[in-house]
Formats: structure tokens, C-alpha cells, sequence
């Protein structure tokens, strides 16, 4: 396993981050812990959750994913051998069985102590805006109306305030963003410079193969402001396997049961994907391992996020950490991205 530290800190964290959404819908107790135990055993230390999981969320699944991990930290005693990051959800239709009051002083305060007690814990090493409470373009919209967008009185500071109120209560350690853009991450970065706050130390944004926008504003904020990317979907719900042009996922897989998460399954996405096992065909690669070892050397990526539903997927998603891909084949990668940028925004 390879290391790096969260930027502004000595917390050391692998570049492989594990990731859990799927644990309490596709995958059971038994199996989260299986997940954790073989990924600790690889040196992996870093855990990402949220209050929101398992994905799709409902009322009655909601914090289901963090309790799964906190039975684990009960039963192996292995908390400080860890470092975990979780969320507080940002409003929406999609988070109103959660609350439907954003991020207010009290909401925040509510949900961390929620997500401890979920994760039989008394401290959260990173703990996140899961996207913003401003109408934005959180998930890459294309066409996003921004000529409609809700009143909303800006609170960066009022946010910030309350997240530090929580770091010296020693309740969590580090705040970092998801979903955000570079207007936002620097707003919340120059209040906490102006105030004397904690700011964000990292931005939890999609960015695999299909989606690289965040290299075209975000890594200068990312470079020079040493905020580091914790990248999600790196696999494309899988996508970047191959297994769904090849025609061999299986009934568990993440499209096959939930099949509205079309995000990266559009005409372009595919032929892309297409291109993309070529090259790793040609090159003596699997597509996992090089959609992932792609985005494990990206300099301004603090840590992978990995998401497996067995154990097979999940040694192979870990085992990219030490493919090192060549110019030949960051330069194939690179003329397959010219002619289809972005497919999956």
C-alpha cells in the first residue's frame, strides 16, 4: 500500500480509501466486515461513509452503512488503527426523510451526534458537507439552470463557525466538502482565512476516466490551495470494468439492480468504455486496474475511493495500487478523452 497525509495534517491515510455505500442494500453486515477485515489485512486505513448510505437512500435505510461499521470497530477494538471520514447530507427531495433543515448550527450538531452513535465512536477524523445547501450545479448537470436558482442567504461563515465549534468539542478532527465547485470551496477557504477557522482540507467529486472535470478549474484550487481530491466513482458504478460491455455482470451488480443510476451509461459513455478496454487489452491490463491506477498517480488526488461488492472486485480495485501506467498508455488515454470528453459529466 502506498501512503499520504490529509493535507494539513500528520494523519496518515492509504491512497486506497475504502468506500461503503453499498453495505446495507447489496451487501450485508457479514459482508461490510469481510470488506474491512481483507482491506485492513492490504493496509488500506481509510474509511469513507455518510449519514445518507446506503445508496439509493430511503427513510428506512438511512445510517444503515455506518452502523455496520460501527459493529465492526465494537467487535475488533480497531478504531485507532483507522481513519474514517463521513457526511452530513446536503437538503434535497432526495435527503428530506433525513431533514429538511440544511446546515443549519442545530442540524449539524444533530447529525454528528447521530453519526457517532451510528459508528460507536467518539470522534470522526474528516467530516464532510456532502454537497452544497445552495442551488448549484452539484453532480455536473449539463444545461443546469442557473438563471432559476433558489434564494439562499450565503453562510459560509456560519457553517465554518459551527464545523469548528465541533473540532474543539474534539467530536471530529478535519472538515472537507463533496460536490462542490471552485467558487464555493474558495468561499469557504477565504472565510475560514478572514476569521481564523478551520477551512476545508479536502473535496470528495466524482472524477474517473468518463468524468475529468475536475481537472478543468478545480486542480488549480486543489494545487495551490492544498486541498485534496478524495475521488469518487473512480470505477463509473462499475461501468469501467468492462463487465457491462462484456456482458458479464452479475445479478448484484450496481446498474443490474438499480438500473436508474444511468449517469455513465449514455451512447458516448459506452463507446468510450469501449476504447478504453482496448487499450488496456492491448497494454496487458485489466480496465479496473488501469481506470484506477489512472487516478491513484494524479498529483493532486489525496486518496481513491474504492467501492466493491465481493471480495474478488475489491482485491483487484486494491491491487491497482501498484500498476504504474506508462506515457504510452497515459497518451492512449489521453486521444481517447480528446475525441470523447467527459462523457459522463
Amino acid at each position: 500500500m502506498k501512503y499520504t497525509t490529509l493535507p494539513n495534517t500528520n494523519i496518515n491515510v492509504s491512497k486506497i480509501c475504502l468506500g461503503s455505500m453499498t453495505w446495507g442494500i447489496q451487501n450485508t453486515e457479514a459482508e461490510g466486515h469481510a470488506q474491512l477485515d481483507y482491506a485492513l489485512n492490504r493496509g488500506v486505513n481509510f474509511i469513507d461513509t455518510a449519514e445518507l448510505y446506503p445508496v439509493p437512500a430511503t427513510a428506512e435505510t438511512s445510517g444503515r452503512t455506518s452502523e455496520i461499521i460501527g459493529s465492526w470497530l465494537k467487535k475488533t477494538g480497531k478504531r485507532s488503527e483507522v481513519v474514517i471520514a463521513s457526511k452530513i447530507a446536503g437538503p434535497g427531495d432526495y435527503t428530506a426523510h433525513i431533514r429538511t433543515t440544511g446546515f443549519s448550527s442545530q442540524s449539524i450538531k444533530e447529525a454528528i451526534d447521530l453519526e457517532l452513535k451510528r459508528l460507536q465512536t467518539d470522534y470522526i477524523d474528516l467530516y464532510q458537507l456532502h454537497w452544497p445547501e445552495r442551488d448549484t450545479n452539484k453532480f455536473g448537470i449539463r444545461n443546469f439552470p442557473y438563471h432559476s436558482k433558489q434564494q439562499w442567504d450565503e453562510n459560509f461563515k456560519d457553517v465554518l463557525e459551527t464545523l469548528n465549534d465541533m473540532v474543539k468539542s474534539g467530536k471530529i478532527r478535519h472538515i472537507g466538502v463533496s460536490n462542490e465547485n471552485s467558487w464555493g470551496t474558495m468561499r469557504y477557504l477565504q472565510e475560514a482565512k478572514d476569521h481564523n477557522l478551520q477551512g476545508p482540507i479536502t473535496i470528495q467529486n466524482a472524477y474517473s476516466l468518463l468524468n475529468r472535470l475536475f481537472e478543468y478549474e478545480l486542480v488549480e484550487v486543489s494545487l495551490r490551495e492544498n486541498i485534496g481530491l478524495l475521488a469518487y466513482s473512480p470505477m463509473a458504478f462499475g461501468v469501467l470494468s468492462g463487465k457491462y460491455i462484456k456482458g458479464t455482470a452479475d445479478e448484484n451488480s450496481r446498474l443490474g439492480k438499480h438500473p436508474r443510476f444511468a449517469r455513465y451509461s449514455s451512447d458516448q459513455s459506452t463507446e468510450a468504455t469501449r476504447r478504453y478496454l482496448e487499450i488496456a487489452e492491448n497494454n496487458g491490463l485489466s480496465l479496473a486496474q488501469m481506470s484506477l491506477a489512472f487516478i491513484n498517480q494524479q498529483p493532486f488526488v489525496t486518496s481513491t475511493i474504492i467501492g466493491a461488492t465481493n471480495l474478488k472486485q475489491l482485491q483487484e480495485n486494491i491491487d491497482s495500487i501498484d500498476v504504474r501506467l506508462s506515457d504510452k498508455v497515459l497518451e492512449e488515454i489521453n486521444e481517447v478523452h480528446l475525441a470523447i470528453p467527459n462523457p459522463a459529466p
